[in-house]
């Protein structure tokens, strides 16, 4: 018995981990489905393609895409310690101001951009030190980009020649503007959520972290969630919470596991045998970012060929091109001069990025592409069959919407 379960030791679910557990007086159990974050691939920034696909990664398949000729797409998801920030390109950016008011204009008491500020503030131990909009000393590791590739630099000022201004800090003052990105690295090293608040608390004699678990339902007691049943080391178990069960499982797992428990759309769930529990939209309004990279080749040195022994050197003192995240700069555009915030954002990398980054590159080369920050259009997440271990169907609907 515990008196907080928390399903998914991801971005979200390692803080909470580590905070609830500041308080000596209750229990607090953190299940996730991978293992430890104990690959070295994970630590070193340059390494995260090759976590693509790997005992690390759901490796989901998502739906055919109607807004891209049927398309279907590679959706990687972390499965481990840190979940996906721990197979991510590590960029800093916290979201335009304009959103966080949005929200608090909606409904969302708390979540105005200057309320939230002091929590990012108080999570930052950025490298550049305290001011105004960031913080030093937390347990968040936020740095500067140490591979500085010259290819970068051919880029920015590219973009600033084109009339757009630069911007040294995409999570100060303004965000429109081009630059070079912060990261979550300490050291050269990725630093996830993982590394920066769950491993500096495991050894608390209240918190324990329970890997390999697999959640196969929410246990309930009438209309209240009592536990979580979990699959681990070929037996199943409960996992009892006294106060909450908390599920940080992800925009994916999190449905998945409301839906298999009977809390969702009874239309979906009556195919299954599902007993519905609550027939809510669980799995609706799906959000997601479209991106679009161009590649090209180059005999400018890029990142390519960048594996050699001088450079694993270098990354022991934590500089060097393999301390490279790869997108090490971006942009953020406007394009309606009206709008009040940016729409579209940028990623420059100084390599290749092609098939998903499921694919090494073949030459030197540089890419670049637009995303969209804010989409209109809205997709689903849906069971593909009533099991915890089933992959689910996606569908972004990617461009569906005119404005996207």
């Amino acid at each position: 018995m515990y008196d907080y379960v928390i399903v998914g030791a991801g971005s979200a679910g390692c803080v909470l981990a580590a905070r609830l557990s500041e308080n000596p007086d209750v229990k607090v159990a953190l299940l996730e489905a991978g293992g430890p974050d104990t690959r070295p691939e994970i630590s070193m920034p340059i390494a995260f393609p090759m976590l693509l696909k790997s005992t690390v990664d759901w490796d989901l398949l998502g739906e055919q895409e109607p807004g891209l000729g049927n398309r279907r797409l590679f959706l990687p998801r972390g499965k481990v310690l840190g979940g996906s920030g721990s197979i991510n390109a590590m960029i800093y950016v916290r979201g335009n101001r304009a959103d966080y008011d949005e929200w608090a204009a909606g409904g969302a008491e708390g979540w105005s951009y200057d309320e939230v500020l002091p929590y990012f503030k108080r999570s930052e131990d950025n490298e550049r030190g305290a001011n105004e909009f960031h913080g030093a000393g937390g347990p968040m590791g936020v740095s500067d980009g140490r591979a500085m590739s010259p290819l970068i630099e051919t880029m920015i000022e590219a973009s600033v020649l084109a009339g757009h201004e630069h911007n040294p800090d995409f999570n100060g003052a303004v965000q429109d503007g081009v630059g070079r990105f912060q990261v979550t690295q300490r050291d050269g090293r990725r630093c996830s959520t993982a590394a920066a608040f769950l491993h500096p608390a495991e050894g608390r004699p209240n918190l324990d972290v329970i890997t390999d678990a697999l959640a196969l339902r929410i246990l309930f007691d009438g209309s209240r969630a009592v536990g979580i049943e979990v699959s681990r080391g070929g037996a199943v178990e409960e996992i009892r919470a006294g106060r909450e069960v908390i599920l940080s499982a992800g925009a994916y797992q999190s449905p998945v596991l409301l839906m298999i428990s009977g809390i969702g759309p009874a239309d979906d769930l009556a195919p299954y045998g599902i007993e519905v529990r609550e027939n809510l939209p669980v799995g609706h309004n799906l959000q997601d970012h479209c991106m679009a990279q161009l590649n090209y080749e180059t005999d400018e040195p890029s990142l390519f060929g960048t594996f050699t022994p001088d450079n694993f050197e270098l990354l022991e003192q934590g500089r060097g091109p393999l301390t490279s995240n790869i997108p090490e700069a971006g942009a953020f555009f406007r394009t309606r001069p009206e709008l009040s915030a940016p729409d579209i954002e940028f990623h420059y990398a100084p390599s290749m990025f092609y098939d998903e980054g499921l694919t090494a590159p073949h030459a030197g080369g540089y890419c670049f592409g637009p995303v969209v920050v804010k989409p209109t259009s809205r997709g689903r997440v849906m069971l593909r069959a009533p099991l915890a271990d089933s992959k689910p169907r996606v569908l972004c609907n990617f461009l569906t919407a005119e404005e996207d």
